[in-house]
């Protein structure tokens, strides 16, 4: 069994990670990005730079796409040099973006129509962890296809774990980051209830982690929120579209989500104060002007 020639593109945060463990894990992988520039470090590890999507599909034995919305994946898979474009039969295209159920079924019926298998395999774990090669993937789609891309999965990731047919690892992930979005903005709340309450935010963290309220978010973003450092990890910009697609999604499931609105309302407060390209953390910088004090001591 040759070693699989793996195709990557979408070299943005997740993406250039996840493409750098691929290398380093002694794949031989070929590269696109739409914007140019952010290919000349994985060049350096050993990349192979191509023009088009369709140049990338045509090199490689499965093909993997990070990328930031539908209507790029959309020109991305149909675009003119697009990777339908040079797709063949027998090749497993991934996509590990976070996009609509609709979405991840039309590309994989138009996989299908080619003699291609696809993937909606999106992960959970922001820039440190696709850096560590310790995401957490959720794939839908074949079997079969899972199975035989495995091995590339776990070059990038410490577990992989199928979630049922196409379109099922994007609903999981639409319904995981809806609990995340959540619980950032239920961290935020707490924390400014204690700040105004005139609590110290780090004894306040400190007992988070330790009782019932512990969490992912507590521990990922409270250091955050005390040190108003708002590095992206995960911009609040694309916390705010999960959450959009999230509630389109269950509108038309018919589940209510009181939750999910309330939590998207406050990222969309966080956008209209001009925070979408800070880390998604950054909505508690809303809590912080309401109350008129830092929830790490000082005045907002």
């Amino acid at each position: 069994m040759h070693m699989k020639k793996v195709g990557f593109i979408g070299l943005g945060v997740m993406g250039y990670a996840m493409a750098s463990n691929l290398l380093k894990k002694g794949f031989s992988v070929t590269v696109y990005n739409r914007t140019p520039g952010k290919t000349d470090g994985l060049r350096d590890l050993g990349a192979v730079v191509l023009e088009t999507p369709a140049a990338i599909a045509e090199a490689s034995d499965i093909v993997i796409t990070m990328i930031s919305n539908d209507a790029a994946i959309r020109e991305v898979y149909w675009g003119e040099s697009g990777i339908f474009a040079g797709v063949r039969s027998g090749q497993t295209l991934i996509d590990s973006s976070t996009i609509s159920p609709v979405l991840a079924k039309e590309l994989a019926a138009a996989a299908e129509a080619l003699g291609a298998s696809f993937l909606d395999a999106p992960v959970t774990g922001s820039k440190p962890a696709a850096e560590s090669g310790m995401l957490v993937f959720m794939a839908g789609g074949p079997a079969e296809a899972l199975d035989g891309a495995k091995d590339v999965l776990l070059a990038m990731g410490r577990k992989v774990i199928p979630m049922g047919p196409n379109g099922s690892g994007a609903v999981a992930k639409l319904a995981h980051n809806t609990i995340v979005g959540i619980n950032v903005v239920a961290l935020s709340e707490g924390m400014a209830i204690a700040a105004s309450g005139g609590i110290d935010g780090s004894a306040f963290l400190e007992l988070v982690q330790s009782g019932g309220a512990a969490s992912k978010a507590a521990e990922m973003k409270g250091p955050k929120l005390l040190e108003s450092n708002y590095d992206v990890q995960f911009s609040l910009e694309l916390m705010l579209k999960d959450l959009k697609l999230s509630s389109v999604l269950s509108d038309s499931l018919k589940v209510p989500t009181p939750l999910l609105e309330a939590a998207k309302g406050q990222f969309q407060i966080g956008e209209a104060l001009g925070y979408s390209e800070l880390d998604m953390s950054s909505v508690g910088q809303a809590y912080e002007q309401w109350i008129g004090r830092r929830f790490g001591g000082g005045k907002a």
